[in-house]
Formats: structure tokens, C-alpha cells, sequence
């Protein structure tokens, strides 16, 4: 039987409205932090309208910023190997939320919403019971794009301008976000606690001790990622029945 869905576009925009009202302080925070890198403002704006991943955008304005002409390549290579890492979770989002789509969805369909998956608009989304139509999902994500782009080129923009303490505030801001996201997660499961810890410790190394310090930015970010994260799975696993 076909699965038709009653979700309008205009439900999808109202749905999208506080997802993009959140998007355009974090965002900013970005086009700031973007500006601080010495990166132009249009390439901000460009990087945010391609990408909707706080985490990998600002680790890939880090290998950016650190790039040199004849590192063009091995920087090339270190952004597509963590975005792959940091932004994993999507396909596992995108696979759950295509068992919940109307059988209207083309191939051109899902792609296109494939891209404007996020965190927030994956929570929103499968949440709801009926089927997910092509039109909710478009407009579900179109004012969190729009947001998350405004955000950017306004941080871009103002950041050189703002006062420097006022600048170095906000060009803090997405490291404070992954913050609040990451303590109230490890207080409610203790397992997070040392897996976060891991990734710390592995990445003051890199930071401070001298032969370590040589490892491009990009390779750094894997590098944390991947250990912490298999350290975790064999140390301190979610059992089935932990998993809601």
C-alpha cells in the first residue's frame, strides 16, 4: 500500500522556524571565527550554503587556515577524510528517515534532502508518525538553510569590524556549543565521560608535545576521532537494551 502523507510544505516552514532561529547565533559565531582564519567572507557564505555541519565546517576552516600552496593536495585529502569521519552520523540519519518518506520520493528527491539533513531537522523530522512528503522536508529545510547562511556572512562581515575582545568572544562561541552539548550527554550516561576524555588527552598531545605537533590539523581531528571513538566501543559499549 502507498504511504501518502498529509504534511504540507507550510507545516515544514513552521516546523523550521526554530531550528533556523538557533542556527543564525551559532552560524554567526562561525562567520566569525571563519573571519579570525583570515578567510574571505563570500568563501564563509559559500562554505555554509555547501555545508550544514558546524563540527565539520570549523574543523575545515582550521585545515584551511593552515594550508600553504604547496600543501594544497594533503589539505585537499585532510578535508574529505574528516568530513567523512565527523559528519558519519548523517548516513545513519538519512538511512533512518528514508524508512519514513511517501513512496513519492524520487532518487533527485532524496538526494536533495539528504543535503539539507541536520541534527535538528533529522530530530524534527522522524519524530513525526505519518508518512514524511517531499514538500514537508523541503520546507522544513529551507529556513534553517536560509539561517544557518545569514548567520555566516553577517559573522563574516561583522567580525572584522566588531571590537577584538568582542571578536575573540564569539570566535569561541561553536567551541562552547560542543561543550554544552557534551556535559549534559556524559551526565546522563557516565560512558561518554572517558571517551571525551580520551579524545582530550589525544589532542593536548598533538597540541603540545613537540613531534606530535608536526601532524597536520586535519589528521589530528581523525586521528582523536577515531581512537576515542573504538576505545569506546570496546571499553565501554551501549548495550541493546541501554539503546532507547
Amino acid at each position: 500500500m502507498a504511504k501518502i502523507s498529509t504534511l504540507t510544505f507550510k507545516k515544514g516552514v513552521s516546523d523550521g522556524i526554530p531550528i533556523a532561529l538557533g542556527y543564525l547565533s551559532v552560524s554567526f559565531a562561525f562567520g566569525v571565527t571563519a573571519t579570525s582564519k583570515m578567510i574571505n567572507p563570500l568563501i564563509s557564505l559559500l562554505i555554509s550554503m555547501t555545508n550544514l555541519t558546524s563540527a565539520g565546517q570549523l574543523a575545515g576552516v582550521e585545515v584551511i587556515a593552515s594550508a600553504t600552496a604547496t600543501t594544497f593536495l594533503s589539505a585537499l585529502f585532510q578535508i574529505i577524510l574528516t568530513q567523512l569521519v565527523i559528519n558519519a552520523r548523517y548516513f545513519l540519519m538519512s538511512l533512518t528517515l528514508s524508512q519514513k518518506l511517501e513512496d513519492k520520493f524520487t532518487v533527485a528527491d532524496r538526494l536533495l534532502c539528504a543535503f539539507g539533513i541536520t541534527d535538528e531537522i533529522f530530530g524534527v523530522a522522524v519524530s513525526k508518525t505519518q508518512p514524511i512528503s517531499k514538500k514537508y522536508m523541503l520546507g522544513l529545510i529551507l529556513l534553517p538553510f536560509i539561517g544557518w547562511s545569514v548567520g555566516t556572512i553577517s559573522g563574516a562581515l561583522l567580525g572584522s569590524i566588531l571590537p577584538t575582545f568582542i571578536s575573540d568572544a564569539l570566535s569561541i562561541a561553536l567551541y562552547a556549543m560542543f561543550i554544552a552539548i557534551v556535559i549534559p550527554a556524559g551526565m546522563n550516561d557516565k560512558k561518554i565521560i572517558p571517551v571525551v576524555l580520551i579524545s582530550v588527552a589525544l589532542s593536548c598531545a598533538f597540541f603540545f608535545i613537540p613531534f606530535l605537533k608536526v601532524v597536520p590539523v586535519g589528521i589530528t581531528y581523525i586521528i582523536c576521532a577515531l581512537v576515542a571513538s573504538v576505545v569506546g566501543a570496546i571499553f565501554f559499549p551501549i548495550k541493546d537494551n541501554e539503546e532507547e
